[in-house]
């Protein structure tokens, strides 16, 4: 089950993507010192800051435990941002990841946005071949002076797509209530 996360939810939210992330801070060598705003260093503040200005997030469930998230930033009409997707890492492996970033691209359809927007680690090649997967593609690579890795720009869109939003043969159009909009 999805639902939307309010406020109150800053603490499991904050929660799942720190341990969600620590794996690849390990990987890359990412620490509070050398990258304080990568996701392992994620806080109920972080969270709270971001819900204030307007990301969207949801948390998905399983056998009522939260197992995942995954944020939907919306600055304009031209173009959406995935953020912070998140899968426990004892739980990765089971489509969950890819359920969540499926529920995004039809909640972006549903408010016909033209594309959806993320940014990884340039690096995470087994990452980056993931979105590929599921319908994004490579824009842009850019060196940040506050960052140590590279970051590769991906975007969905729903004007070139050929992989559409479906989880399990049913679109998640239908799994989807208007009180998650």
């Amino acid at each position: 089950m999805i639902r939307k996360a309010t406020i109150k939810d800053s603490e499991i939210l904050a929660n799942i993507i720190s341990k969600s992330f620590s794996n690849v801070a390990k990987r890359f060598s990412l620490t509070k010192e050398n990258c304080p705003t990568h996701p392992s260093n994620c806080t109920t503040h972080w969270v709270e800051s971001d819900i204030v200005r307007g990301v969207q997030y949801f948390i998905l469930s399983v056998d009522g435990n939260p197992t995942g998230c995954v944020g939907l930033e919306i600055p304009n009409s031209e173009a959406c941002y995935l953020e912070r997707l998140s899968v426990l890492p004892e739980l990765r492996g089971k489509g969950f990841g890819v359920f969540l970033v499926r529920y995004v691209l039809e909640l972006a359809k549903t408010i016909k946005t033209p594309k959806v927007s993320i940014a990884i680690i340039d690096e995470q090649t087994e990452l980056k071949e993931w979105y590929k997967y599921l319908g994004f593609n490579e824009i842009a690579t850019k060196i940040f002076k506050h960052l140590p890795f590279q970051v590769c720009f991906m975007e969905f869109d729903f004007g070139k797509a050929t992989n559409q939003p479906v989880v399990r043969g049913a679109t998640i159009k239908n799994q989807i209530t208007s009180k998650m909009l």
